[in-house]
């Protein structure tokens, strides 16, 4: 009798939970209806909270999805800037500031033809989550601009980053919003920026930014810390059920910073990576790639991946991006963008016996890419948790600018570790306490709302 009273309360808890989820979801979707980046998001997040309403009510009392879901600030601005033949181009720029419930807003800047609101908002939202999940004091913020640096001179470039920052410096500061880099922005757009601002402010502000050379404060181990963390908690999610990287064959999507830094701690730890790729295409080595060769086009020349075929004619090009899923692998590594893996590549990646998929990108798997892997038992690794190292290194480069140090690439490497491994035992365990151990899309998620959330209702109705 009692137990058949515990199922009623709980069908009843969760009834209640559902109806204030898809409740308010309704309202975000009829309130932001031409913002789909920032809809499925939002879809995603709160739907996995539906275990955790049911049991914890007060975040419900609290309207905690209400006030979650509305940024803090946003802005938008003008951009002008003068080209190499004396033209005035305009581009958008944006800021969004979404939450400081644990610290200052901190997201990266995006320069890609393709940023607008809904994608600056999808991808703060998403920071929102990621950020509390590293356990280091930052709050959660993007930006970006519309603007492409492909194809761009340094003095372009250059008098570009500046004219962003002219606006954006009135945003942001160390102890308010800490912007790093992004798709499109690197090392050499953050040094740009960081003179513009010290510039205008008059002062040295090394906090201000992160993404820096090391040479103007920056951290060492930056430029990897996205790509390694991804391999490590892909690592501990793996080694949990008695797989691991070494003899596995690997696909990893794109040849930026986190997918040569992603390939690079995979092949460190024993496996074979025979795919990567860019815009215009994938490469196959069934010798392995060469990491060498990736470096010197993609870092040093600035060149596309089909030409890796010059160096390593026993390797394969193929024009056809969305293609790579096609190649037969053990572990799969989305690193390029959003929304690359659909449901048809997670059907063929399942066919051809993949065993793991560990999101380096930001949401780079759709709802119903997630949902062929979690139906098939494939390990799933979400890039809010598993992509999270590259936050993480950033809050440790503010705490080095705040103290005036700066530590060795062992020791910021080590500190990336730990990092990533207490991530996968918190979204473990609060799998285990919501959905079920496996089910790491559902704990990160809780996990990372719960901090979020109780700081937001001790902090009162702001």
């Amino acid at each position: 009798m009692k137990l058949e009273a515990e199922l009623q309360h709980d069908s009843i808890a969760i009834a209640k939970a559902e109806e204030y989820v898809h409740g308010v979801l309704s309202q975000v979707k009829t309130r932001f209806e031409h913002e789909h980046e920032f809809i499925q998001a939002i879809e995603e997040v709160f739907c996995s909270l539906i275990p955790l309403f049911a049991k914890e009510d007060h975040y419900i009392e609290q309207a905690i999805l209400e006030r979650i879901v509305e940024p803090e600030r946003l802005v938008s601005f003008r951009v002008p800037w003068v080209d190499d033949d004396h033209n005035i181009q305009i581009n958008r720029g944006f800021r969004v500031q979404f939450n400081s419930a644990i610290g200052p807003y901190k997201g990266g800047l995006r320069f890609h033809p393709s940023v607008n609101q809904s994608i600056i908002k999808f991808l703060g939202f998403e920071q929102i989550f990621k950020n509390s999940l590293t356990g280091q004091p930052i709050g959660a913020g993007k930006g970006g601009a519309d603007f492409d640096p492909k194809g761009k001179s340094d003095q372009e470039i250059m008098r570009f980053c500046q004219s962003f920052m002219t606006e954006l410096m009135k945003h942001i500061g160390p102890n308010t919003d800490v912007p790093a880099g992004d798709i499109g922005v690197g090392a050499r757009e953050i040094g740009y920026m960081f003179g513009q601002y010290k510039r205008l402010r008059g002062m040295y502000e090394a906090g201000v930014l992160t993404g820096k050379d090391p040479v103007s404060g920056g951290s060492l181990g930056r430029k990897e810390a996205t790509g390694y963390g991804t391999v490590y908690f892909v690592n501990e999610m793996i080694t949990d059920k008695q797989l691991c990287f070494a003899g596995s064959r690997i696909v990893v999507s794109g040849s930026g910073n986190v997918s040569i830094y992603a390939m690079e701690k995979a092949m460190e730890l024993g496996g074979q990576v025979i795919a990567c790729s860019d815009s215009e295409g994938y490469v196959v080595d069934y010798n392995g790639i060469c990491l060498e060769t990736v470096k010197k086009l993609k870092e040093n020349e600035g060149k596309r991946i089909r030409e890796y075929i010059k160096h390593h004619p026993d390797a394969y090009f193929f024009e056809d991006g969305q293609g790579i899923w096609s190649v037969p692998c053990d572990i799969a590594l989305p690193c390029a963008t959003e929304n690359e893996l659909d449901e048809m590549a997670a059907k063929i990646l399942v066919a051809n016996g993949v065993k793991a998929v560990g999101e380096g990108a930001n949401m780079p798997s759709t709802k119903e890419a997630v949902a062929v892997f979690q139906e098939n038992q494939v390990l799933f690794a979400p890039g809010k948790a598993a992509n999270a190292g590259g936050v993480a290194v950033s809050a440790l480069e503010m705490a080095q600018n705040s103290m005036r140090l700066s530590w060795t690439a062992e020791e910021v490497d080590q500190r990336l570790q730990e990092i990533m491994k207490e991530i996968y035992k918190e979204s473990k365990a609060c799998a285990l306490t919501y959905a079920d151990q496996d089910n790491l899309v559902t704990g990160a998620n809780i996990a990372g709302f719960k901090k979020v959330a109780d700081t937001m209702i001790m902090q009162g109705v702001i």
